[in-house]
């Protein structure tokens, strides 16, 4: 299996996180849904599907039946980016309900349900209600990116949503900062390249 870099999360929502799953966040793109594999990668490293449940779900799943969900998670991702392209940077009208009805497709065919747990292992501290789901086929890892984004759409203000200013970067990211004056993803990396490049003007200017 080819080598992976690690998926990116500076977006500070989940959602995002997702659509920030392909980016170019230096010069090259990268895409991290581009095969069964890569989804599966990603899904672990966003924790949104336990271990276990992946490495059941690479075990049985069909010849070519997670690249064929990964192929409905990039459609997805893609749909989802056009609605916050077109969104993004003002509130989210009530009208917008109509243009997310395939997600709630989506999330109807959920199989989540709720169990009585202990707390903890050594049962001292009582019981908790955990949400659980029912990993019964490959499609099923749908489920959890469409509950975050319709998390994402329910609880961020898209006033606040932005893309990053870097002139190649394509990550998007909300502002959650004071003031809401953020206009990288990464001071690391496109603020650092940022600053380089007001620094060479500088000089540049006092040369002539």
């Amino acid at each position: 299996m080819a080598h992976r870099a690690p998926a990116i999360f500076v977006a500070d929502a989940l959602g995002l996180d997702f659509l920030n799953s392909i980016a170019t966040p230096v010069d090259t793109t990268i895409e991290w849904l581009d095969d069964g594999e890569g989804l599966l990668n990603w899904l672990e490293q966003a924790k949104l599907v336990p271990s276990a449940a992946l490495d059941a779900i690479r075990a049985q799943a069909l010849p070519g039946e997670l690249d064929r969900v990964a192929d409905q998670a990039r459609n997805l991702r893609e749909w989802f980016r056009g609605f916050v392209g077109e969104h993004k940077g003002r509130p989210l009208p009530a009208e917008s309900l109509a243009e997310l009805e395939p997600l709630n497709r989506l999330l109807e065919r959920d199989e989540a349900f709720s169990r009585i747990a202990l707390r903890n292992a050594t049962g001292t501290t009582g019981f908790e209600l955990r949400s659980l789901r029912k990993w019964r086929t490959p499609e099923t890892l749908l489920q959890p990116i469409g509950e975050a984004l319709a998390r994402f759409v329910c609880t961020e203000d898209f006033t606040h949503v932005k893309a990053c200013e870097g002139p190649a970067c394509t990550l998007l990211f909300a502002d959650h900062t004071r003031g809401h004056a953020r206009r990288w993803c990464s001071m690391a990396i496109c603020g650092n390249r940022a600053k380089q490049a007001a620094h060479r003007q500088r000089l540049k200017a006092q040369q002539h």
